[in-house]
């Protein structure tokens, strides 16, 4: 039997699992330009697993899982070290962090994860971070840990993105059809 530990993150704002109501843009042209968008940086919080798919459950969308892979010392030790970082409580949240990467004051889920190495990384194409949340955002993450110089090598199992991926959608009842389902093999269902 091995010995293992394993952590969370799961970056969110502070108070989402009583308030889901994620600001993500306000205002007009807010889209195209950060700096027209008023949705405020908050506190943020990285949930434990239980808590996350709880508030998943709860919102009945779709849940994706990946691995668990193995990894390296060096690859759990970057991680640990970012978990530590983000609970210091200096950090905050913001779902279109353009402009605060830069200005370091607050970081998305997805940035919380990508560039390891790099806490406030660049946002890439016209730093827009586009559909890089949810499914997509893990995705990246996971290409980014398997192929970016810097990364390869952490996990020393091989990732096939599209394949490993177990998905779950919410399905009021077992023969429920016409689910939302945004998986490529056919997720399986649950239900309250």
């Amino acid at each position: 039997m091995r010995e293992f530990e394993a952590f969370t993150i799961s970056w969110l704002p502070h108070d989402f699992a009583e308030n889901p109501n994620l600001c993500v843009f306000d205002g007009v042209g807010a889209v195209v330009d950060p700096s027209l968008n008023k949705c405020p940086a908050v506190p943020g919080k990285s949930f434990d697993l239980p808590t996350t798919l709880k508030i998943a459950v709860g919102d009945k969308v779709a849940v994706g899982m990946w691995g668990p892979y193995e990894i390296t010392k060096a690859g759990f030790d970057l991680g640990v070290k970012r978990l530590l970082l983000l609970e210091t409580g200096t950090i905050k949240y913001r779902a279109d962090d353009r402009g605060y990467r830069k200005r370091k004051e607050a970081i998305n889920c997805f940035h919380a994860m990508a560039g390891l190495d790099e806490l406030f990384p660049n946002g890439g194409f016209l730093d827009t971070g586009f559909k890089m949340w949810g499914l997509n955002g893990t995705k990246q993450v996971l290409r980014e840990y398997t192929t970016a110089a810097n990364h390869k090598g952490l996990l020393l199992e091989p990732v096939e993105i599209e394949k490993d991926v177990i998905g779950f959608v919410y399905a009021p009842d077992r023969t429920d059809k016409g689910v939302y389902d945004p998986f490529a093999t056919p997720a399986a269902a649950y239900h309250k």
